[in-house]
C-alpha cells in the first residue's frame, strides 16, 4: 500500500477526495482514484460462476467464496479476518398437506401450491395438531401507533393468521404508520418475531404480490429446502413459520364462516378490530436434519492513523441461495446482481482506498456478511458481537445490488429522511449532474431488507442507495423495465447468471466514486452524521466521539 496524509495539504492534494481548508476537509469527489469497472467485471464473473454452487452458507460454496474474497484483499495489502457466525442448519422436509377443520367441514392445502412453512427450531421434528386459527389483523404491536393486533388474546397453542406489510399501505395515509412507506412492522421477520413474542405456536402470513413486493414463486424458492438460522438460545421462535398464497387465505376466510362488516384487508385496518376466532384448527409436521455449525463474515480493516478507534463501515453480502427448483434445467441460483455484485463494488472500493498513498485518519472496514438472504443474519451477528465497537462506528454504506445499466440521473436513497448520511450523499451526487430522490417503491420495505438495517437497529446511521431508475441516455421507462424484467425473470432465480462484459458497468463505477467520496470524507474528518428526530433509529443524545481507554 502507499502512503500519503493530510501532512502534505502544503503541497497538493492530488491523491486525496477531500481537500483540507482551515483544518476541515471539503465533501467533494475531486481526485478521487478510480473505482475499476474492469475489475468489477472480474470479480462479478467469477463470483457468479457455477463452480461456487450458489454461495450457499454452509454449502460447498462457502469456503471457495471466501478464499477468493481473502485473497483479493491480501493482493491489496489490506489485513482480513475472519468472524465466526454459529448456526444452525435445518433441512426441513414438510407435510405434503396441510388439513383443516372446522364445523363447515375440512381444507386440504398443498405444499409449494397454497402454502410454505418453515421452522426456526431447532427440533427434529414439529408436529402441529389441531392447533386453533386465530386472524390477527396484521400480527403487528405497535404502541406508537397505539395499534395493537393480540389486544386481549392468548396466543398459546394457537396460529396466528396475518396481512402482509402494515396499515399504511392499504390506506396510503401518512398518518397511518408511515403511509405507503413500509416500516418494519410490515416485514416478515417482524411478523415471526412478535408471533413467537406472543406465545403462539406459529404465524401464516397472508401473501399478496403488491404488498409483499414479489411474487409466490420467491417465496417457493426461499422457503424450500435447507435454512439457516442464527445458534442463539437466547431467541424465542415459534415452532412453525409460513405463508400462505391469497387464494388460500380466501379459501380460509369462507370456510370459517366469519362474516366480516367489510372486505379482511380492511376490516383489519378500523380501530376497533380484535382479533377473529377463524373456528377452523390447523394439523400439519415438518421433519428436520439438523446440523450446528459456523458461517463466517469477512472483515477486512485498514488502519486509521489517528482516530484508529473510530471507523467507517461498508458491507455487503457474499452469500446467496445456493441450489434449488430446477428452471429450465437450471437448478444453480448464482446470485450475479444479488449480489456477487455488491461484493464487486466493495472490492473495487477497496481496491481505490488501498491506493491511497497513506490511511485517512480513521480506520476503514470492509464487511463482507454471511446469511442476508436466510434473514440478515450475518450483520446481525456482528451488530451483537462487533469486531470493533459499534459506538465507534461513524457510519456504513452498504451495496446490495449494483447499477447494472449504465450512468443514471438520479441517486435513490432507500430509507431516505432517516440521518444526515442522506446530505452528504446529495452533496456528492450534485457534482455528478445527478438528483437525489426516495426509493420507488417504499410500499416494499427494502430499507429493511439488507445488511445496513441491523447496524441501524444498532444505532449507525446508514446509507443504502443506487442510481439505475432514470438511465442518462434512455430514460425512467426505460430503467422501469429493466428493474422490472429482473424482477420478473432473475431475482432469486437460476436466470441471475452473468458473463464477462454483460452489463455495463459505467453506472455501478459512478454510484462507487460517490460511496468512496463519502467513506473517504468521513474517515478524514471529526464528522459524526446524525439521525432525524423523525427516525425510528433515532436514540437518546448525539452520536459522537466516545472516549474508550
Amino acid at each position: 500500500m502507499r502512503l500519503c496524509f493530510a501532512l502534505v495539504c502544503l503541497v497538493g492534494w492530488a491523491c486525496n477526495s477531500v481537500v483540507e481548508e482551515a483544518g476541515s476537509p471539503i465533501l467533494t469527489l475531486a481526485n478521487l482514484p478510480a473505482v475499476d469497472s474492469t475489475y468489477m467485471d472480474e470479480i462479478i464473473a467469477e463470483l457468479a460462476t457455477d463452480r461456487y454452487l450458489g454461495r450457499l452458507p454452509f454449502g460447498p460454496g462457502e469456503p471457495l467464496t471466501l478464499d477468493f474474497l481473502e485473497e483479493q484483499f491480501r493482493s491489496m495489502g489490506i489485513p482480513v479476518q475472519r468472524q465466526e457466525v454459529p448456526m444452525v442448519e435445518i433441512t426441513g422436509t414438510s407435510a405434503p398437506t396441510i388439513q383443516m377443520t372446522g364445523p363447515g367441514g375440512s381444507i386440504d392445502w398443498r405444499a409449494g401450491e397454497d402454502y410454505m412453512i418453515t421452522t426456526d427450531q431447532a427440533e427434529e421434528r414439529i408436529l402441529i395438531e389441531e392447533a386453533p386459527l386465530v386472524f390477527c389483523g396484521y400480527g403487528i404491536v405497535a404502541p406508537e401507533y397505539g395499534h395493537n393486533d393480540y389486544a386481549g388474546l392468548d396466543m398459546s397453542g394457537k396460529i396466528a393468521v396475518v396481512l402482509v406489510n402494515d396499515p399504511g399501505y392499504q390506506t396510503e395515509d401518512p398518518d397511518s404508520f408511515r403511509g405507503n412507506t413500509m416500516t418494519y412492522y410490515g416485514r416478515w421477520t417482524y411478523k415471526y418475531e412478535e408471533a413467537a413474542r406472543q406465545g403462539a405456536e406459529g404465524v401464516l402470513i397472508v401473501h399478496e404480490t403488491g404488498a409483499a413486493g414479489y411474487g409466490w414463486d420467491v417465496v417457493r424458492n426461499s422457503w424450500s429446502g435447507t435454512r439457516l438460522t442464527l445458534d442463539d438460545p437466547n431467541v424465542v421462535k415459534a415452532p412453525l413459520n409460513g405463508w400462505i398464497s391469497l387464494e388460500s387465505a380466501q379459501e380460509l376466510f369462507t370456510a370459517s364462516g366469519v362474516q366480516p362488516p367489510k372486505p379482511w384487508f380492511q376490516w383489519a385496518l378500523e380501530e376497533d378490530f380484535e382479533p377473529v376466532d377463524l373456528n377452523m384448527t390447523l394439523s400439519t409436521s415438518i421433519q428436520n436434519e439438523l446440523r450446528t455449525d459456523k458461517s463466517y463474515n469477512l472483515i477486512a480493516r485498514i488502519e486509521g492513523l489517528t482516530q484508529a478507534k473510530e471507523y467507517v463501515l461498508y458491507t455487503s453480502h457474499w452469500d446467496h441461495i445456493g441450489t434449488g427448483p430446477a428452471v429450465s434445467g437450471d437448478t444453480i441460483y448464482n446470485g450475479a446482481l444479488d449480489n456477487a455484485s455488491g461484493t464487486a463494488q466493495m472490492l473495487a472500493i477497496a481496491k481505490a482506498f488501498s491506493e491511497l498513498e497513506e490511511p485517512p485518519a480513521r480506520s476503514v472496514v470492509f464487511a463482507s456478511v454471511t446469511a442476508e438472504e436466510q434473514g440478515l443474519f450475518g450483520s446481525e451477528y456482528y451488530a451483537k458481537n462487533p469486531l470493533y465497537p459499534i459506538d465507534q462506528c461513524v457510519g456504513t454504506i452498504n451495496m446490495d445490488g449494483i447499477n447494472y445499466i449504465g450512468l443514471a440521473n438520479d441517486l435513490t436513497i432507500t430509507g431516505k429522511g432517516h440521518s444526515s448520511m442522506d446530505e452528504l450523499a446529495e452533496q456528492l451526487a450534485e457534482e455528478q449532474d445527478r438528483y437525489v430522490q426516495p426509493e420507488q417503491e417504499p410500499e416494499k420495505g427494502y430499507f429493511y431488507r439488507s445488511d445496513h438495517f441491523n447496524l441501524a437497529k444498532a444505532g449507525v446511521p446508514a446509507l443504502y442507495a443506487t442510481g439505475g431508475y432514470d438511465h442518462r441516455e434512455y430514460g425512467e421507462v426505460y430503467a422501469k423495465e429493466q428493474s422490472d424484467d429482473y424482477l420478473m425473470n432473475r431475482y432469486h432465480r437460476p436466470a441471475d447468471e452473468y458473463v464477462s462484459g454483460q452489463w455495463p458497468l459505467s453506472g455501478a463505477v459512478q454510484d462507487g466514486q460517490l460511496f468512496l467520496g463519502l467513506g473517504l470524507y468521513l474517515a478524514k474528518s471529526d464528522h459524526w452524521p446524525q439521525w432525524y428526530e423523525t427516525s425510528e433509529f433515532r436514540g437518546e443524545g448525539e452520536r459522537g466521539r466516545v472516549e474508550l481507554e
